[in-house]
């Protein structure tokens, strides 16, 4: 059975001319950065694929110190080369998203990072894997997962029926409201949301939200979530709030690459 590794093997080597000759070879991969590894296991099957051997010398999850041995492999020269680029692209940018995941867990203290749906086409399986190494939470992985009321769906149908189309759905499924106001949490938490996120408010305005929850004896009915414009800057503040969850969608599509290199020894 094919794999996405498959796909993504056969587009690098797509039109590929062999010219090197058969070279038994070792190779080491470094890293260039501090950060929190990530890629490993989908390094290792590339590398497997072309029939080279192949020596992690770290775990996905684990922490890296810039100048650390990442990994050896050992085979047809050919073949590590054939893998080169392909394995240093999934390290590259799974332990990037992991180590960024990582810098805002440790900033947020004991509420939960989550990712969100601003995936690369095609990868988001490995994107959504990187935050969970970096310590985060992958939240949805597709619409089947829960059933997100947005402000275009209330823009369509108004909060109230909004909510009651989705509560109609299944029991299995969990219904989250995205609001930006004090009213429209406290209709959500009426109306019975499992989630009720905050976008793009204030850490005060979240404040004020909850504190109205509290005292009309609906924070404990829900679960909170905070998205849109969070830094690492201001990450600490909104987890001050109240709240129970920050999605992060900058942890997918700000974050930098690691670099790793490949060399011959």
């Amino acid at each position: 059975m094919k794999t996405p590794l498959d796909a993504f093997i056969a587009e690098d080597l797509s039109g590929y001319i062999e010219f090197m000759p058969e070279v038994e070879a070792e190779a080491e991969i470094i890293v260039k950065e501090d950060g929190v590894i990530a890629g490993v296991s989908e390094a290792t099957s590339i590398f497997e694929y072309f029939n080279v051997e192949v020596e992690p010398l770290f775990e996905d999850g684990d922490l890296i110190r810039r100048g650390d041995l990442i990994l050896r492999a050992m085979g047809d020269g050919r073949g590590i080369l054939k893998a080169e680029r392909l394995s240093l692209n999934f390290l590259g940018r799974m332990s990037g998203i992991a180590t960024l995941t990582f810098a805002f867990v440790e900033r947020a203290g004991s509420v939960r990072i989550a990712g969100t749906r601003k995936t690369t086409p095609g990868f988001r399986a490995f994107e959504k894997r990187a935050i969970i190494l970096g310590g985060g939470d992958p939240h949805r992985f597709n619409l089947a997962d829960m059933l997100m009321i947005k402000e275009n769906h209330i823009a369509l149908v108004g909060l109230e029926q909004a909510i009651k189309l989705a509560k109609g759905v299944s029991f299995t499924k969990k219904v989250e409201v995205e609001v930006s106001n004090v009213e429209d949490a406290t209709l959500a938490a009426e109306l019975g949301a499992d989630i009720i996120m905050f976008d793009n408010m204030t850490p005060g305005q979240i404040e004020v939200a909850v504190k109205s929850l509290q005292a009309r004896g609906l924070r404990d009915r829900v679960l909170l979530e905070a998205s849109g414009g969070i830094t690492l800057e201001n990450v600490n503040e909104y987890a001050q709030s109240g709240i129970d969850i920050i999605s992060v969608g900058a942890i997918t599509h700000h974050a930098v690459w690691l670099d790793f290199s490949l060399r011959i020894v």
